[in-house]
């Protein structure tokens, strides 16, 4: 069994930072891609953040050069540092792991349970 763990949400001013943590644990051989996705009311959850195993990171336009991916692999853990906050950013940020694990050959896509992240003055 995998547990994917977000930490770091709140609630924060336009223009502030937050630095999101998403720790993985259980059985796991191996992380593959490890991501962050964000999904705020009423619409769909769109990818926001994307880090290979070797740390090659990902961004669609929306937060290039606002925010940085990274990972600890060794913590199995990625972290999304979110710099220059506008109010469009507020969601709920859910981290998401492509993984195997010892009982499977096979590898699995994970979901945290995610954290609020609210931008308002």
């Amino acid at each position: 069994q995998v547990q994917l763990v977000e930490s770091g949400g709140g609630l924060v001013q336009p223009g502030g930072s937050l630095r999101l943590s998403c720790a993985a644990s259980g059985s796991i051989v191996a992380i593959n891609v490890m991501d962050w996705y964000r999904q705020a009311p009423g619409k769909q959850r769109e990818l926001v953040a994307s880090i290979s195993s070797g740390g090659s990171a990902n961004y669609p336009e929306s937060v290039k050069g606002r925010f940085t991916i990274s990972r600890d692999n060794a913590k199995n853990t990625v972290y999304l540092q979110m710099n220059s906050l506008k109010s469009e950013d507020t969601a709920v940020y859910y981290c998401n792991a492509n993984l195997f694990i010892r009982q499977s050959l096979l590898p699995m896509t994970y979901w945290g349970q995610g954290t609020q992240v609210t931008v308002s003055s």
